[in-house]
């Protein structure tokens, strides 16, 4: 046990058990909750622990939790937050969000989290980490569950890559290897043309930055090429303060204090995108009847063409939305990128219906509308038609602030760009994403991170 000292408390005597007697021999010393009516030996316990594992329960619970186990729970959630402290509003470290609680792994599931629907006991103790295993299950991805879940890991736990249906690899969790992987190389006698040219279509005079992030985003992954297309009036006002980027200034249409794309842009745009190897339509674009002629004679010449990858995000979506089955509309190559909001008018279903099924909708969408779709959020999933969802281990509150999707939307592109198919370009751009979110927020305090901090 590494020099360790291990301590298990049991709910049920398990005499005989041999992983219990196999415990007991290796050093483990044995409690049960039977001979603890007052849980003082839990409490203490748990008071002089460095690391707590939840092995209670599994995927099996039925909610509420009763009788014993409750009250076990309800004890070690007692003892648990005598141990915890609040942390400082003002730069707060690692050690200072711990403070002196125990560090908590959950087993497969925190105990009384239902794995289907992620539904809680009030007793459910709050995990630092959840090591899952097999299957990623639904409950630790929604809301209220995922919230008790800390970071979430998973193992296949020993199941063969060659019996897939055990492994469920339709859903899969996302990590920093599997990214690695999936990312193009940077050969030692590049030029920007090996990496790729990205044009983005967006921006009006009440949304100016959001092309810039997305510029950055695109420009932070690798891209060799970034170009802006929006209203002269905002390709003037951001050139100086964008030196790496090249320009498409569009026909302006004058809107009472608004600066929108003209729909007479479409010509300029069809022509240029010829040289370029992935399209993101949206950031900023707003929802104008001339910037709709504009985007949909855009998808309409689309269509017809194999490349670029396109991307659509933000107004690009709710202008879709606007469309009955709009997804026949769609070019090859698309990625979608929604919020819950907008997925949900896409779906024509609320927000909490989305939240609530965000895996299941995913793939389901996917599958259905033929592209692929990044539904942001806690967990962000990306799915592609064949079924497969991948799942962001994450949850980076930092990164619910305005902009962030339009510089999520340059990171998938200027992976893209690099000749990256959908799939696996807006799995590196999510990741690289969160990644960046959460870097940012170990230097500025979560409230104060801004998009523009993530590239």
């Amino acid at each position: 046990m590494g020099g360790a000292l291990i301590r298990c408390y049991l709910l049920q005597p398990r005499e005989g058990d041999p992983l219990v007697e196999n415990a007991r021999q290796a050093g483990a010393s044995i409690a049960y909750a039977e001979d603890d009516q007052r849980y003082r030996v839990l409490s203490n316990m748990i008071a002089s622990a460095n690391i707590v594992i939840d092995a209670l329960y599994g995927i099996g619970v039925k909610l509420p939790l009763r009788d014993d186990a409750a009250k076990l729970l309800r004890a070690a959630a007692a003892a648990l937050n005598d141990q915890s402290e609040t942390p400082p509003l003002i730069n707060p470290t690692a050690e200072s969000r711990r403070s002196t609680r125990p560090y908590v792994l959950a087993v497969d599931c925190p105990s009384g989290l239902d794995c289907n629907t992620g539904d809680l006991d009030r007793f459910t103790l709050n995990a630092d980490e959840t090591l899952t295993f097999i299957g990623v299950k639904p409950g630790l991805l929604t809301f209220p569950g995922a919230a008790a879940v800390g970071e979430l890991r998973f193992s296949h736990l020993g199941i063969p890559a060659n019996m897939p249906e055990l492994r469920s690899e339709k859903r899969f969790l996302v990590d920093g290897d599997d990214v690695q992987a999936r990312l193009p190389s940077r050969p030692v006698d590049a030029h920007k043309g090996t990496f790729g040219s990205v044009l983005i279509v967006g921006g009006s005079g009440h949304y100016m930055g959001a092309p810039a992030l997305a510029a950055k985003g695109a420009y932070a992954v690798g891209a060799g090429l970034v170009t802006i297309a929006a209203p002269a009036p905002i390709t003037s006002a951001l050139a100086p303060s964008m030196l790496e980027t090249t320009w498409l200034p569009l026909p302006a249409h004058n809107e009472r204090e608004n600066v929108v794309i003209d729909a007479s842009a479409s010509e300029i745009v069809t022509d240029y995108i010829k040289q370029v190897d992935a399209l993101v339509i949206g950031c900023g674009i707003g929802t104008h009847s001339s910037t709709e002629a504009f985007f949909f004679i855009l998808l309409a010449h689309l269509k017809e063409q194999a490349h670029p990858t396109v991307i659509l995000d933000a107004d690009a979506l709710n202008m879709l939305s606007s469309r009955s089955a709009w997804w026949n509309l769609l070019p090859s190559n698309t990625i979608l990128t929604p919020h819950p909001g907008e997925m949900g008018r896409l779906c024509g279903l609320s927000t909490a219906d989305v939240q609530k099924n965000r895996l299941e909708l995913a793939g389901e969408k996917s599958a259905a509308w033929q592209c692929v779709v990044v539904l942001k959020g806690a967990h962000t999933s990306i799915a592609e038609p064949t079924g497969r969802v991948a799942i962001l281990p994450h949850k980076v509150p930092a990164l619910a602030k305005a902009g962030t999707g339009d510089t999520l939307a340059g990171m998938i592109a200027g992976i893209a760009s690099a000749g990256t198919n959908p799939f696996d370009a807006a799995i590196c751009g999510a990741y690289l994403h969160a990644s960046a979110g959460i870097k940012a927020m170990q230097h500025i305090n979560p409230r104060s991170v801004l998009a523009s901090d993530l590239a």
